[in-house]
């Protein structure tokens, strides 16, 4: 556990002859002490802008957080206009429940 937050796990720092080291401080904390913001995801580095309608059901959200970019064909380095879907979290339980090739973006707490 981290040593300043005592709520989240500290990360692996590394491996030596069969030891695993720990971190003294899970990524939070240590974001938050060199004050260094989350890296921006690929889609919005490439231009894309998230939506605030759900592309699937019309949902209009009223922050940010309420909608998730989906990758189409599964492939999160393909970020071009038509691979990315702005979906909101009641159709992103729906499409992950169904056998599709889609993949949420990992950085949902972005943007």
């Amino acid at each position: 556990m981290c040593k300043i937050c005592k709520q989240k796990p500290a990360g692996i720092n590394y491996k030596k002859d069969g030891k695993t080291y720990y971190r003294s401080k899970c990524d939070s904390c240590i974001r938050q002490t060199k004050k260094k913001p989350l890296p921006k995801p690929n889609w919005a580095r490439n231009g894309y802008k998230k939506k605030m309608v759900c592309d699937k059901c019309g949902f209009k959200a009223r922050w940010a957080k309420q909608i998730i970019v989906f990758y189409i064909d599964g492939n999160m380095n393909n970020t071009k206009q038509n691979n990315l879907r702005s979906i909101c979290l009641n159709c992103s339980v729906s499409v992950e429940k169904q056998d599709l090739p889609w993949i949420k973006d990992p950085f949902i707490e972005n943007l």
